[in-house]
């Protein structure tokens, strides 16, 4: 059924539409109206048979999670930001004991300074924490693949965060098809848990490992990551024949085939990206873009396969590591590695900054003309001459202050305070 409807709202109801079992909620922006929504749900009786768990914080909400699922209960979280670095230690656990827990991740980004703005440096922080990573482009895509998060997740016992950006989809408004109860449930069978704890049966879990089996353990999250590569694509498949709409899967070409040049990216800015694209094919130039859904596990030989006919690969990523450089580019060079393919890392939209055309054409025109090093990460409009300015004042000694509010007095600007 097609209907207007917030982007968080429309999660909700998908949720909903899966019959989790437990849901344990701790409230941080840009995600907080998917649990109060799912509360709501709860009490009206429209989500029914289900246990629904405030906490006292995002440890507690992974913690509560990790314990329902052991018990054999469907499960779900929402968390962004801060609230998911909180959740990190319990978040190897979750997938250390191999438990199918979904969670949604409103991407935003990570203080200091505080913001609350969307950026992916959340998720990238815990891409190895043993979770499978989904990346939705739409508010539909984020509908479509909690839905086949469940699916994955209870397939394999394993962990699936779905990753959508905060704010600009969370709080979005868009036209979103939902489906119906009885679509949801034929696609997405009863929980039957590969494993649960049974008072009759008591068992220890979690238990000290030492070397003499540890490396096994961790082999064996690995093998169960690496079979979700094959999962992913039946699955999507089979939801597109149910639901008659293409979503979700490994990496989603668009105009590749006799690309010289491709652009990798995830998230909602692969639309303005396609946008980009499509006005720089009228004009001749053969461009293309690759749009990357599962970034945990890396879709190492789909990325290659994709790419390896272009001559160069453009990365625009919202997050980077500090002192090495681009995440996704990285992996990106991983899958093409022997191949002769230049690959440049943009990092953009850090922190929530407006990502735009403009911007972005000017960046892709400047790789065509070569004046971008592809040695070095390019930081889409950063002002370097705020930064210089900051360089300096560092360069002259003394105290010169936290370098954040240095610069927002620089531009007029006055910190200002921020929930979480």
């Amino acid at each position: 059924m097609l209907e207007q409807i917030e982007g968080s709202q429309a999660v909700a109801k998908a949720v909903t539409l899966c019959r989790p079992e437990v849901i344990a909620a701790y409230p941080i922006s840009p995600q907080t109206h998917i649990v109060e929504s799912l509360s709501d749900r709860v009490r009206t009786g429209e989500l029914a048979g289900c246990e629904y768990m405030m906490v006292e914080s995002e440890f507690g909400a992974m913690s509560a999670c990790i314990g329902a699922s052991a018990a054999g209960a469907r499960t779900y979280t929402a968390t962004s930001s801060q609230g998911l670095l909180f959740m990190a230690e319990a978040l190897f656990n979750a997938s250390g004991l191999g438990l199918p827990i979904v969670m949604t991740v409103a991407n935003r980004a990570i203080g200091a300074p505080i913001n609350i703005w969307n950026d992916h440096s959340d998720s990238m922080a815990m891409r190895d924490s043993g979770w499978i990573q989904l990346f939705a482009e739409s508010n539909q895509e984020a509908v479509d693949l909690h839905i086949q998060a469940y699916r994955l997740a209870e397939a394999l016992s394993v962990p699936v965060m779905v990753c959508m950006d905060g704010f600009v989809l969370t709080h979005a408004f868009e036209r979103v098809d939902l489906p119906e109860q009885a679509q949801v449930d034929a696609f997405l069978p009863g929980f039957v848990p590969q494993q649960a704890l049974d008072p009759d049966d008591p068992v220890t879990i979690g238990a000290m490992v030492g070397p003499e089996a540890f490396a096994e353990v961790k082999y064996l999250m690995h093998a169960k990551q690496m079979s979700a590569l094959d999962e992913i694509p039946v699955i999507a498949r089979d939801f597109a024949e149910t639901f008659g709409r293409d979503s979700g899967g490994l990496v989603r070409p668009y105009r590749t085939d006799d690309a010289e040049t491709i652009v990798v990216s995830l998230g909602s800015v692969l639309g303005t990206i396609e946008d980009v694209v499509d006005k720089m094919r009228d004009e001749g130039r053969t461009v293309g873009v690759l749009g990357i859904g599962c970034f945990r596990p890396w879709p190492l030989d789909e990325v290659r396969a994709a790419l390896a006919g272009a001559r160069r690969v453009v990365v625009v990523e919202k997050a980077f590591a500090v002192g090495a450089g681009g995440i996704v580019g990285q992996n990106v060079r991983d899958a093409l590695r022997g191949l002769p393919v230049e690959v440049y890392d943009v990092v953009a939209g850090l922190g929530g900054r407006p990502i735009t055309r403009a911007s972005l054409r000017q960046v892709f025109d400047q790789v065509l003309a070569g004046e971008v090093d592809p040695r070095r990460m390019h930081f889409l409009d950063l002002d370097v001459d705020l930064v210089q300015r900051e360089l300096e004042r560092s360069r002259r000694g003394g105290r010169p202050g936290p370098h954040a509010e240095n610069m927002l007095r620089d531009i007029g600007t006055v910190a200002s305070g921020a929930y979480e």
